[in-house]
């Protein structure tokens, strides 16, 4: 009897979630219930978390516990600054993330104990601390000092706070709020399901955290918003540029990097076949950071690839696509890109890991044997 193997799991259904799914008739991905889109429009990303978590939106006393929660634990811990401080300037930020979620986990008090309770406290924890990991290290890679969290400000204004050193302007507050957002959940995802593999083995919160970073360096699944900026870089950024010629420029770009069989991310997506849903959510955020910056010539390069693989391929652009030069005219570098996903994706994780210890069973998929069969010396 041969097996019918599903490579890359594809079309295999492996537990029950309650978190997100996406919903086939509306196209739209929904946290808890709630399409992502309106969730983006209308709340903080601290009310987002609390609902992955939760399971329900958060009423006024529970967002004002958590605020105060959150803002008490930003400060970067001195024994993670002293292990960032540890690796080189030139090794990917991913690494120094997952180091820090590391090193985190392996002084934290409760790090044994998997109580729903203590899980949600490590869970917050992380989420209000890693910020802080992101912005040191863009900082020491550009030889500036820590900035220290501001208590006043809330998630997004902080987190910029920390990695630029001054208030960021209403706008790209706003911008970030909503990448955060959309970035927070997507199912069993290859990080997400690796956490949850980790999470079945009975092993701590941040082994789970720390192994899901490791699946979402990979470029196939967490890199791509990089990619995209590298795409750019590519063609040639230049601000005079009128935003007709950069799209002219970036169509034949994209129409030869097409008959050259080069693989071009940022399009694309496993789970979407009308269309990644969160997109034009994320485009309208480019758009407000191309207006506010005057930045026509990105949106160029922007229409003529999206246009060009449209034309060829019928191929639509995932979140990745508009996130990436959102991020780069924030000021972020591009090798903190997909650090900025950990940050948000935390709460996700997060979610799935306190599920699948609810309801636990070891995953451990068979395989299919196609090795030598018995034999003697």
């Amino acid at each position: 009897m041969t097996e019918e193997i599903h490579k890359g799991l594809a079309g295999v259904v492996a537990d029950h979630t309650a978190v997100s799914k996406v919903n086939p008739e509306s196209n739209s991905l929904l946290y808890r219930g709630y399409p992502v889109q309106q969730l983006a429009a209308e709340l903080a990303f601290e009310e987002v978390a609390l609902l992955l978590w939760n399971g329900e939106l958060p009423d006024a006393a529970q967002k004002e516990e958590f605020r105060a929660f959150e803002r008490s634990h930003r400060a970067l811990d001195p024994r993670v600054k002293s292990a960032i401080d540890l690796l080189p300037l030139d090794c990917h930020p991913m690494d120094v993330g997952r180091t820090a979620v590391s090193v985190l986990g392996a002084n934290h008090p409760l790090s044994e104990d998997s109580s729903p309770e203590a899980e949600l406290t490590k869970a917050k924890e992380l989420f209000a601390a890693f910020p802080a990991v992101v912005a040191y290290d863009q900082r020491r890679r550009r030889q500036l000092q820590l900035v220290e969290p501001r208590e006043d400000l809330d998630y997004s204004q902080n987190f910029l706070w920390m990695t630029f050193g001054e208030e960021a302007p209403e706008e790209v507050v706003d911008a970030f709020r909503v990448s955060m957002v959309l970035y927070a959940e997507h199912s069993f995802n290859a990080s997400t399901f690796t956490a949850r593999v980790v999470t079945s083995t009975l092993a701590d919160l941040h082994s789970a955290v720390t192994a899901a970073i490791g699946a979402l360096k990979g470029p196939l699944h967490g890199g791509a918003n990089e990619a995209v900026m590298h795409t750019f870089e590519e063609i040639g950024i230049n601000p005079a540029e009128t935003r007709e010629d950069a799209a002219a420029r970036a169509k034949a770009w994209m129409e030869q990097a097409l008959a050259e069989k080069r693989k071009v991310m940022g399009f694309g997506h496993r789970v979407y076949k009308s269309g990644d849903s969160r997109v034009p959510t994320m485009k309208q955020a480019l758009d407000a950071m191309v207006d506010y910056y005057g930045r026509g010539e990105l949106m160029g390069l922007y229409d003529g690839l999206e246009a060009a693989m449209g034309e060829a391929k019928n191929i639509l652009p995932n979140l990745d696509y508009p996130a990436g030069p959102t991020y780069h005219l924030m000021g972020f570098d591009t090798e903190m890109f997909t650090p900025l996903f950990i940050a948000a994706r935390i709460t996700g994780w997060t979610a799935h890991i306190a599920e699948q210890r609810a309801n636990n069973a070891l995953i451990r998929p068979l395989s299919a044997y196609n090795g030598p069969e018995e034999r003697h010396l």
